[in-house]
């Protein structure tokens, strides 16, 4: 009997990164504690986030056991898949609040941006590590290509703040990839030349939200006001908070969506500076041993799939905190492992899944 126990206790965490898992487990727990005050002791929501972290966990481990060298057979069918579905979505997706989103499948509806989000690094970098021998110009065009289209689809939507970061997590694996800092410099002038066209690309409503980045107060009770309350509720935690549950901004219902994209103001107004830090340092902790593994990685294909991974973990964590900050537009992007939702947690354990599998199977098949 212990024999078969210490088998299936190898089975189960061999291909698990401990210092990885228990970084992931203290956001979780985090996220669980902040989920209560914020949800006014709603057990309820609580419970309902931990089934979403347990399934998030279950698919974390999955991935964890899938070698990369099947990762890599699964980047093209998966991205022709995600860009199906988008193309699918523009011709007959469900419209809710403006936006169509949502695509119907059988009994239940998806929402194929998630699913890109994870197709599109894995796309880019099969394609780079297919060309590494013979990297050129052309590959990096094709590669902006690749990239563009899903983008342009999700964009289009509309969902500016998903095609932003699905954009993000391509020009991470452009740029790791060895994109020469002069065509980076090159790109970066073009862009700004191109504000004014971008400009009057915008919905009204995304024009809105730069503007109330600029001054909030030019509509306190309108577009500005999650920025304002988000941003009165940081300020007035002080030092060392209200303490948990006794946060008046939170449970005076100033905050919106406290469950959710703004959780970060619950949190930083109950635990205030000292506790931010903390939170802060249980972030870095996990992005460092993500860039430890993607140093780490035996391959091309491994390491631009995980560094990606890993910045773009990063830029949901900075963009969640600057947008509750004030610092950054409003958009509707989780506080990574502590916000409310099964989507957003289940498609980031997913990733850690796949760092998990590059540190642990160090040899990569090529295909």
């Amino acid at each position: 009997m212990p024999f078969i126990l210490r088998r299936l206790y190898r089975f189960m965490t061999g291909h698990i990164d401990g210092i990885l898992l228990c970084g992931i487990v203290l956001l979780m727990f985090t996220g669980l504690v902040v989920l209560l005050s914020a949800s006014n002791g709603s057990y309820v929501r609580v419970s309902g986030q931990l089934v979403n972290m347990l399934v998030a966990l279950g698919v974390m481990w999955l991935f964890a056991n899938i070698p990369p060298h099947y990762l890599m057979r699964m980047a093209l069918p998966l991205f022709v898949l995600g860009c199906a579905l988008l193309i699918g979505v523009a011709l007959f997706g469900d419209v809710v609040n403006g936006a169509r989103r949502w695509l119907h499948v059988g009994v239940t509806r998806i929402q194929p941006s998630e699913l890109m989000k994870i197709a599109l690094p894995l796309m880019l970098a099969w394609y780079f590590n297919r060309n590494e021998a013979s990297l050129k110009l052309r590959n990096y065009l094709i590669a902006s290509l690749l990239l563009a289209f899903p983008a342009a689809l999700i964009a289009r939507q509309p969902d500016l703040g998903t095609a932003l970061l699905i954009t993000a997590s391509g020009c991470y694996v452009i740029f790791l990839a060895g994109l020469s800092w002069r065509i980076i410099a090159t790109l970066f002038v073009a862009g700004l030349g191109s504000l004014p066209f971008l400009w009057s690309a915008m919905h009204d409503y995304q024009r809105q939200r730069i503007m109330t980045l600029l001054d909030p107060t030019g509509d306190p009770l309108g577009t500005g006001y999650h920025t304002i309350q988000s941003t009165i509720a940081v300020g007035s935690g002080g030092l060392l908070g209200k303490g948990w549950m006794n946060g008046t901004q939170t449970h005076l219902d100033f905050i919106p969506e406290r469950t959710t994209d703004f959780i970060f103001a619950v949190y930083a107004e109950e635990f205030g500076l000292l506790g931010n830090s903390v939170l802060l340092v249980m972030l870095l902790f996990l992005i460092g041993r993500a860039m430890v593994i993607t140093a780490n990685a035996p391959t091309l294909f491994a390491r631009l799939l995980a560094g990606a991974i890993t910045l773009t973990f990063f830029t949901y964590a900075f963009v969640n905190i600057g947008m509750v900050s004030g610092i950054l537009p409003v958009v509707g992007v989780p506080l990574p492992l502590i916000s409310y939702g099964g989507t957003s947690l289940v498609s980031i354990c997913l990733g850690f899944g796949i760092l998990m599998s590059i540190n642990t199977h160090k040899k990569l098949v090529q295909t």
